[in-house]
C-alpha cells in the first residue's frame, strides 16, 4: 500500500482537511472506522492507543472514548453521529454539549465530515474537520499537533487496512 507524502493540510482559516486513497474496498474501510474493535487498532496518532467506552453509529448515536498519549496522557473525547450513510458519509460533532457527563472532555468542539468513495477495488477517504472559528482551529493546531496527528492517523489506517486485506 503506497503511502502519500502528505495528507493533511490547512484549508482557509476554520479548517483541517485529510485526504487518502486505500488499497482497500469501501465497505472494508467503513467497517474498520465504525466497529470499536477495529478502530482502537489505528485511531489517533503515533504512540496513541485508544479505549471505546460507547460506540454507536447511528444518527444522534455517541461514541465516548479515551485517547491514551505516548506520555501517559488520557485525553477523554465525544463525538456525536449527526448523519450516517452507510458506507458512504459520516458527519459528527467532536466535543461535548455542555451536559455534566461532559465535564473531563478536551475543551475543542468542532464538525467533521468524512466521505468513503470507491474508486474500483479502492477506497478515496476525505475528511474535513470545521471549526468554529480560526482561533478555535489554531488552538488545535498548536495544542494537539492537529495537522500532523490527522496525518498519522490516515497513515496508522492505511497500515491497518493493508493487514486486514492481506489476512
Amino acid at each position: 500500500m503506497a503511502a502519500e507524502s502528505r495528507n493533511a493540510a490547512l484549508v482557509g482559516d476554520r479548517e483541517i482537511r485529510g485526504m487518502r486513497v486505500f488499497d482497500a474496498p469501501r465497505e472494508l474501510v467503513w467497517k474498520v472506522w465504525t466497529e470499536p474493535e477495529h478502530i482502537g487498532e489505528w485511531w489517533g496518532p503515533n504512540g496513541f492507543t485508544t479505549t471505546t467506552h460507547k460506540m454507536e453509529v447511528k444518527a444522534d448515536g455517541i461514541w465516548r472514548f479515551v485517547m491514551h498519549g505516548p506520555d501517559g496522557r488520557d485525553y477523554q473525547n465525544k463525538i456525536t453521529f449527526i448523519e450516517v450513510v452507510k458506507p458512504e458519509r459520516l458527519v459528527y460533532k467532536h466535543g461535548g454539549s455542555g451536559e455534566k457527563e461532559d465535564r473531563g472532555l478536551e475543551p475543542v468542539s468542532f464538525h467533521v465530515t468524512v466521505i468513503f468513495t470507491a474508486e474500483g477495488g479502492k477506497t478515496r477517504l476525505d475528511m474535513r474537520s470545521v471549526f468554529p472559528s480560526a482561533k478555535a482551529r489554531d488552538y488545535v493546531v498548536e495544542s494537539y499537533g492537529a495537522v500532523e496527528g490527522m496525518h498519522q492517523t490516515l497513515a496508522r489506517l492505511g497500515e491497518y487496512l493493508a493487514k486486514e486485506v492481506s489476512s
